[in-house]
């Protein structure tokens, strides 16, 4: 399509012509957009194609107004009140499983097991994202003091690992180190600040091992 300037008239030219505009019909924009750097892409139809597609259009409205049990013209003040509801939602689960890592990070603390001086709690807390697990090993770290923890989570067949390292104890052990050693064991890898580290895994069913390999390097960075 192409801008054309006629005297004082400014046109687009899609380059097939009519001897009358009524020829045309209904004229129907479906698609404006970007494709590239400085170019917009206009898709348009015309005659009876562009009715069709208006009817389905209309048709489409009609159905989600029935779905949504309002008239067509409240339809999307009807969709922004349910997204506003859907995140007010997610917004109470983040804060109740923030509750609930809080919760186990507590009663795992009694869990901890002393290498070299050194608190260390290794364990699985199943159920948590990502940021879940990592509140829950601030909150464990920050209880325990001089300490190295390792929370290893299983959601679905997804492996999510989170580790933290006190400041005192970051000149032995890194959170990087410590979270890579047990992610191998899941098929997995990460990374992260010497004081904490996140990893992802895809095979749960080693999260066992994962821990064995996480206690063998503690072992041996932080002496038995």
């Amino acid at each position: 399509m192409r801008v054309l300037d006629i005297g004082n008239s400014r046109e687009l030219c899609g380059g097939t012509h009519v001897a009358r505009t009524g020829d045309i019909g209904l004229f129907k924009i479906a698609f404006e957009g970007g494709v590239a750097a400085g170019i917009r892409r206009v898709e348009a139809i015309t005659g009876m194609n562009a009715l069709d597609f208006v009817q389905q259009q209309n048709a489409l409205l009609s159905r989600l107004a029935r779905t949504l049990k309002a008239p067509a013209e409240e339809s999307v003040a009807k969709v922004e009140q349910l997204l506003e509801q859907q995140r007010q939602l997610d917004k109470d689960i983040a804060h109740l499983k923030a509750q609930q890592a809080a919760a186990q990070g507590d009663a795992m603390l009694s869990q901890a097991i002393a290498i070299g001086g050194t608190q260390v709690l290794l364990a699985r807390m199943d159920g948590l994202d990502a940021k879940g697990l990592r509140e829950a090993v601030d909150r464990i770290k920050s209880k325990l003091k001089t300490a190295v923890v390792l929370l290893v989570s299983r959601e679905g067949d997804k492996v999510q690992l989170a580790a933290g390292v006190s400041a005192d104890r970051i000149g032995q052990i890194k959170a990087g180190d410590l979270v890579s050693a047990a992610a191998q064991a899941v098929g997995g890898k990460g990374g992260g600040r010497p004081d904490f580290a996140m990893a992802g895994g895809t095979q749960p069913a080693h999260i066992e091992l994962a821990l064995t390999q996480a206690r063998a390097l503690l072992q041996q960075r932080l002496g038995a």
